[in-house]
């Protein structure tokens, strides 16, 4: 049984905005520091798919 993933990769944030890779990397980085500073433990190269799907998407899932 496999589980579902709860995060974005930077090649999936690429893929979902339109980007090259270089400019998933730094929105992942962007959020992150964003969750970091909210007290929220993060992982270099990957975002929580909630909170990129509520910061791009008004929390609507496209």
């Amino acid at each position: 049984m496999q589980q579902s993933k709860s995060y974005y990769t930077a090649e999936e944030v690429a893929k979902i905005i339109g980007t090259k890779t270089c400019t998933g990397y730094k929105v992942i980085r962007e959020l992150n520091a964003e969750l970091k500073a909210k007290g929220f433990i993060t992982i270099a190269g990957k975002v929580s798919k909630k909170y990129f799907d509520e910061k791009y998407y008004g929390g609507v899932q496209a």
